[in-house]
């Protein structure tokens, strides 16, 4: 009886993974959102180029990077999120086009790849800062840019931090690895770790 029982709520819980699905989909609509502000953006764009703004083209232009990268943060979180916790995604296994990270990120590859994003997206946000700064010679850094330098040297600690800490899980794997089962590194006799 308590292996029926036992059986049963493990397959509850592995099919409750399916549960994740209408948030990936959820992502999709939110891709979808970024890409009408994309053509919002853009037609601001023009009509600043149009008006010989540079500093109005320069930032519109960089809002537009920042919704690209945004774009590819929401995607690397859908395949990889998909594919590491829901359901392998049969149909881009098939294809010739898939990305060539699809289906090799780990949990680990997905935080420093969402981390990088974050870095890039924050380093664009403060580029616009410094554009406006630049735009008024008797401009001081208000309180604002200060907490965005902030966040943004956090991100890029956090970042630096996780990279070492898979490095070491990463070393620890390889040494597991290459440790027999009676204590000595394969390879090498007599050789203890």
């Amino acid at each position: 009886m308590a292996k029926i029982i036992s059986t049963k709520l493990e397959n509850l819980l592995f099919w409750s993974r399916w549960l994740l699905s209408p948030l990936y989909l959820g992502l999709v609509v939110v891709l979808v959102l970024v890409i009408v502000r994309f053509g919002q953006d853009f037609y601001k764009l023009l009509m600043n180029m149009a008006g010989g703004d540079t500093h109005a083209f320069t930032i519109d232009l960089l809002a537009l990077l920042d919704l690209v990268l945004l774009a590819n943060l929401i995607l690397i979180v859908i395949f990889a999120g998909y594919e590491n916790f829901v359901s392998r995604i049969d149909a881009a296994h098939e294809s010739v086009d898939r990305p060539h990270w699809m289906g090799t990120i780990d949990f680990s590859g997905l935080k420093i790849k969402l981390i990088g994003s974050l870095v890039a997206i924050s380093v664009i946000e403060l580029l616009k800062d410094f554009i406006h700064l630049g735009e008024e010679p008797d401009a001081k850094v208000g309180e604002g840019v200060i907490w965005r330098i902030v966040i943004h040297l956090t991100f890029v600690v956090s970042g630096v931090l996780f990279a070492v800490m898979d490095v070491i899980g990463d070393r620890h794997k390889s040494e597991a690895k290459d440790l027999k089962k009676d204590g000595t590194l394969k390879g090498k006799p007599g050789a203890k770790r």
